[in-house]
């Protein structure tokens, strides 16, 4: 990949449209889900679904780390502040993912201002700088609010050696970091929600930042055991709609394999020192809750024993309390693929990334944020 513009050169978008209405037969549905909120938001900006025909219809998956952290999580991280005084480090988008009472981490800094007591809420831009803060005011516990899927994980397990090798007493880690197979396997494994409907599925577009940590070895599984074809693709438009073919093509032959698209940067293995890494870190949770997934058994990381004095859930013995969604959030279905953001009765209008009733909302990479983004207020996907 010499130039970025190759991968959003108008003539081969054309092209490659062309392909997929060529070998898309007309007697069946291709229904394909993108897991990951990058692939969304390339699918939302650059309107591939106006090129593709109607019958092969793209799904959005629960692929946003910020829109998959359930309410409670954040009720855990306001409560560490109130409760305990530290200073919570977060980045900016988990800032204002709606909380319990119509609070958020956004709010909650604002009302401690106001207050002129307790903890602090800070935003930052990278993990160092809340290791930097708690070596500046060694008076201060600070917590780093951690989240993210595989991607994110190695350098918060950098952040806890670093810190165990500077012997900071003060600097801990709230450990939300999840593991995208985990989900994959929830949606294959349950297709049929009593609450939501059923999720019709040929196949996965499968992440691409997040492989080249994992690689594509962890996804032959779903393939295998399936019959679920997953095609790993970069974010860029040419990318996801080489995918699709590439998908669609397993499809008609009855093949069920994983095929590495962004060879440009994921290999089989992944990066087996980040790997390695994490493996020393952190360890896997028995359960863990996800917006629109619920309690998904071993599905996220805990830090291990050995790190126990980094662990923020250890030192101030705060536990998670689950709680109900806003109930005209449409959320839970948006992320399992039931429903599309235009569906839900208050997208667009009660909730819209200025004013986040639902976390799918306020993330960039969050299906409704990205379609409102780029004006997909009705179904785009009618073309010939």
């Amino acid at each position: 990949m010499r130039f970025i513009d190759e991968f959003r050169d108008g003539e081969l978008a054309r092209g490659l449209a062309a392909a997929i209405r060529q070998h898309a037969r007309g007697d069946r549905d291709y229904h394909f889900m993108e897991f990951c909120g990058g692939h969304t938001h390339a699918i939302s900006r650059y309107g591939v679904t106006d090129l593709l025909p109607r019958h092969v219809r793209m799904i959005h998956g629960p692929g946003c780390p910020v829109c998959v952290l359930p309410m409670g999580r954040i009720d855990m991280a306001i409560r560490l502040v109130r409760e305990a005084g530290v200073t919570l480090c977060s980045y900016g988008d988990p800032m204002r993912v709606p909380a319990s009472g119509g609070l958020s981490l956004l709010k909650a800094k604002a009302a401690l201002g106001r207050a002129g007591v307790g903890g602090d809420i800070r935003m930052i831009y990278s993990g160092a700088d809340a290791l930097t803060l708690a070596q500046r005011n060694p008076q201060r516990q600070v917590v780093f609010f951690a989240i993210g899927f595989e991607t994110t994980t190695p350098p918060t397990a950098v952040l806890i050696k670093q810190a165990r090798a500077l012997g900071l007493g003060n600097f801990s880690v709230l450990c939300c970091h999840v593991l995208t197979p985990s989900a994959i396997a929830s949606i294959l494994e349950s297709p049929e929600v009593r609450q939501w409907g059923t999720v019709p599925l040929d196949g996965f577009i499968g992440p691409a930042h997040v492989s080249t940590i994992i690689g594509t070895r962890p996804y032959e599984f779903f393939a295998e055991e399936y019959r679920k074809p997953v095609v790993i693709a970069g974010f860029e438009p040419l990318d996801v709609m080489q995918a699709i073919l590439m998908l669609i093509e397993q499809v008609n032959s009855g093949r069920a394999v994983v095929e590495n698209e962004f060879s440009r940067a994921v290999t089989r293995d992944g990066n087996r020192k980040a790997q390695d890494l994490v493996a020393e870190v952190f360890e896997l949770r028995r359960s863990f809750a996800w917006r629109g997934l619920g309690e998904l058994p071993y599905s996220a990381l805990r830090i291990r024993r050995e790190f126990a004095d980094f662990d923020a859930e250890r030192r101030f013995a705060v536990g998670y309390e689950a709680v109900a969604d806003h109930p005209a959030c449409e959320c839970g279905a948006i992320l399992r693929g039931v429903k599309r953001p235009q569906e839900c009765r208050i997208f667009g209008s009660v909730c819209t990334p200025e004013n986040p009733i639902g976390s799918c909302m306020v993330s960039s990479e969050g299906a409704c944020a990205a379609h409102y983004s780029f004006g997909r207020f009705t179904d785009l996907a009618e073309a010939p």
